[in-house]
């Protein structure tokens, strides 16, 4: 299992787009990928339940992925945090 803490810094956050973006990226993967917030976990490919995450910038969330291809994905999805979602400032 794998875990990374992101901080969101794009200027809003996991909104519909942000998260369909996670959600495509995160079903390339076999393994199984959640997102945490505070108490709230929900599945990365699920474009629902990213948004329903209401994850605004400044937000501190946690990438969870467990499989067979773990790294690869936390690593991609590492860069899509830090691309901020390729965002315009």
């Amino acid at each position: 299992m794998k875990r990374q803490q992101l901080h969101i810094t794009n200027k809003l956050g996991l909104h519909l787009r942000a998260s369909s973006m996670l959600a495509q990226l995160s079903s390339k993967y076999t393994c199984d990928i959640w997102v945490k917030k505070n108490e709230k976990k929900v599945n990365a490919k699920s474009v629902l339940g990213l948004t329903m995450l209401a994850a605004g910038k400044g937000a501190q969330i946690e990438i969870e992925c467990t499989g067979k291809d773990e790294i690869l994905a936390i690593k991609e999805i590492v860069k899509l945090f830090q691309s901020n979602f390729y965002e315009e400032d």
